[in-house]
């Protein structure tokens, strides 16, 4: 499976592009704004989203994918399946996100799934890489206080990192014993899973809450 990479600090994804309110991404009477929020971010092309979604129709779901390509894709798939609870947009999660999740309703957003995102094996790319403090700052304001964030890789270095990035930004605890999952805790598995697991190769996941201790942005 190879990995189609753009650089998300090039000028054109550094660009602000607001994402439309919940309101006009699941309008009634098909949708439903006030439903739990799922935020998947780097969905690729959104194959998880698309089976998750009909199993879990009292949930919205949103997926983020900064490759334009996959994410016309994946709409196509998502209106020609008629699923009024999923979304799939365009954006940098880390320029468009945070602002939108400031104008979220509280507690609405239930889940935040990371998953497998793009590598960046060179050391000097390592600043590409998607998981930032910032973001999961911009995350844990949002996030219900009994929500979840899931992170998963088969990179060890890449976890390590998303993990170094969990602890500076100090606003999550672990939800899972400070353990690694052996087994994913969702009902769908990503299509990158998918195939490593199918090698015998191992997969690093671990659940993450909002920290009862963490007093947000300032």
């Amino acid at each position: 499976m190879v990995r189609q990479h753009v650089n998300p600090l090039s000028r054109f994804y550094q660009l602000p592009r607001p994402l439309p309110p919940l309101q006009e991404l699941f309008p009634p009477p098909l949708g439903a704004p006030r439903r739990p929020l799922h935020i998947d971010i780097g969905c690729a092309r959104a194959r998880f989203l698309l089976a998750l979604a009909p199993l879990e129709p009292d949930w919205n779901h949103l997926g983020l994918e900064i490759r334009r390509p996959l994410v016309a894709a994946a709409e196509a798939e998502r209106e020609e399946l008629q699923l009024s609870n999923l979304k799939i947009l365009f954006a940098n999660a880390n320029v468009s996100l945070p602002p939108w999740l400031a104008a979220l309703p509280p507690g609405q957003l239930q889940l935040v799934t990371i998953q497998f995102p793009d590598p960046w094996f060179k050391l000097r790319h390592h600043k590409r890489r998607m998981v930032q403090p910032e973001l999961l700052q911009a995350l844990a304001s949002a996030l219900d206080p009994h929500g979840q964030l899931l992170l998963q890789s088969d990179v060890p270095m890449v976890m390590e990192q998303m993990l170094e990035a969990v602890a500076a930004s100090g606003a999550f605890e672990p939800a899972d014993g400070g353990t690694w999952l052996a087994e994913n805790p969702l009902p769908v598995r990503t299509e990158r899973e998918g195939h490593v697991l199918h090698q015998g190769l191992p997969v690093y996941r671990r659940l993450f809450r909002r920290g009862r201790s963490w007093q947000g942005l300032h």
